[in-house]
């Protein structure tokens, strides 16, 4: 028997089970006339996707931009988070006026596959047991949730896009967009990201995926049947990610080894520093906001991305014949998607012939800095679009 959302004890797993079917935002439902075929063999049917729009769809459907999350984010990328009251993910770059500006554009950004604020995921209920899906949701790809995106633009009637724009799991993607359909897509910004995860960058995700199931309220997936949640195996995941997205300088900047509250240390286990009393924050909150088997799956989505191993382990077969208007972006202080990994996909999309350009920004900020204040990417992005926009005919 399931357990309904006001009987489960916890406010975060009412909201996280609220926000999984009926989020505060736009949802389409493709029925079992229109499944979804995934990487893993399966289809999933029926399913559903949550998504925002921003500003005016124009009279010729030419101006659409569509904006890929990151591994945390969502659909509320300008708007006010309806779970955290806080301002959306981008909100510093998309808006009037801004670098993607509403005022010229029409801007979706759809919750991805595997999500949990309103696209089918794990935290979904599952039509065939009344029961959240936890773990009997098939694992998903990036391939997989940029085909579920791309039924998305179908149902809004948007034959092709002037953009996809995104950052680090976005950036994937984008270039997955590029890849999958060259011929919906005229121009791509993929930020802070590459063509395949490094294992570094896996090892870090398993060690999260570890605390997660290490907790014993995960129960082997079931929590939210069973009415408990692994906050702490959640919040020990989002601590040690949080540490891939900031760079040395950027925690010696704002923490140093600097005491929280206090005039010595306390010699016992207490957040006795700045860095570790922002760290269990950062943990504490994000709990109130994921699902932690959507952190599973996302994660794993990542860390199965490799592009060039799809078209015979050569990264330039992935664009070839492609007329797609590349800009790449990557931000020196990048550890978790160095530079490298930009060039690389720069030089496939030479081998290519694909048209592209590329930039490095100087900043201290990290991987985080395509989410931060940083007036070059700001530029970049702005030029870029203006580009597109004007090759396209776009006003």
């Amino acid at each position: 028997m399931s357990i309904s959302v006001s009987e489960l004890p916890d406010s975060a797993i009412t909201l996280a089970r609220a926000e999984a079917d009926h989020p505060h935002s736009a949802i389409v439902t493709f029925g079992p006339d229109r499944p979804l075929k995934l990487d893993a063999g399966t289809e999933l049917s029926p399913f559903q996707i949550a998504y925002q729009t921003y500003g005016t769809l124009n009279a010729a459907r030419s101006n659409a931009v569509l904006l890929c999350h990151a591994l945390t984010g969502d659909q509320h990328a300008a708007n006010i988070n309806p779970v955290t009251g806080k301002p959306g993910w981008w909100e510093t770059m998309v808006g009037p006026g801004k670098p993607i500006d509403t005022e010229r554009f029409f801007i979706i950004a759809s919750n991805v596959l595997g999500g949990c604020m309103g696209t089918t995921g794990p935290s979904s209920l599952n039509p065939a047991t009344g029961q959240p899906y936890g773990l009997d949701l098939p694992v998903v790809t990036i391939r997989d949730m940029v085909r579920a995106q791309s039924m998305l633009i179908d149902h809004l009637g948007i034959e092709r896009l002037l953009a996809v724009v995104g950052g680090s799991m976005g950036g994937m993607q984008v270039l997955q967009w590029a890849a999958s359909y060259p011929e919906r897509v005229f121009a791509a910004m993929p930020i802070a990201t590459g063509a395949r995860h490094s294992a570094q960058n896996i090892a870090y995700h398993e060690v999260g995926r570890q605390a997660i199931m290490a907790d014993p309220d995960w129960r082997g997936g079931r929590y939210l049947a069973e009415g408990t949640s692994p906050r702490r195996g959640l919040s020990v995941a989002r601590m040690a990610a949080h540490i891939t997205y900031m760079s040395d300088s950027s925690l010696h900047r704002k923490f140093g080894r600097r005491l929280q509250d206090r005039d010595g240390h306390t010699f016992s286990f207490d957040a006795d520093f700045q860095v570790e009393s922002y760290l269990r924050y950062q943990g504490e909150a994000f709990v109130g906001r994921f699902d932690a088997n959507s952190y599973l799956y996302v994660t794993r989505a990542m860390d199965y991305f490799d592009l060039a191993a799809d078209y015979g382990g050569v990264l330039a077969n992935a664009f070839k014949g492609t007329k797609t208007r590349f800009c790449l972006v990557s931000f020196t202080s990048d550890w978790l998607f160095p530079t490298a990994d930009s060039r690389a996909v720069v030089h496939a999309l030479n081998a290519a012939g694909a048209p592209v350009s590329f930039a490095e920004v100087e900043t201290d900020k990290g991987h985080d800095a395509f989410l931060l204040e940083e007036p070059e990417l700001f530029a970049i992005t702005r030029g870029f679009l203006d580009s597109a926009a004007r090759a396209t005919g776009v006003a």
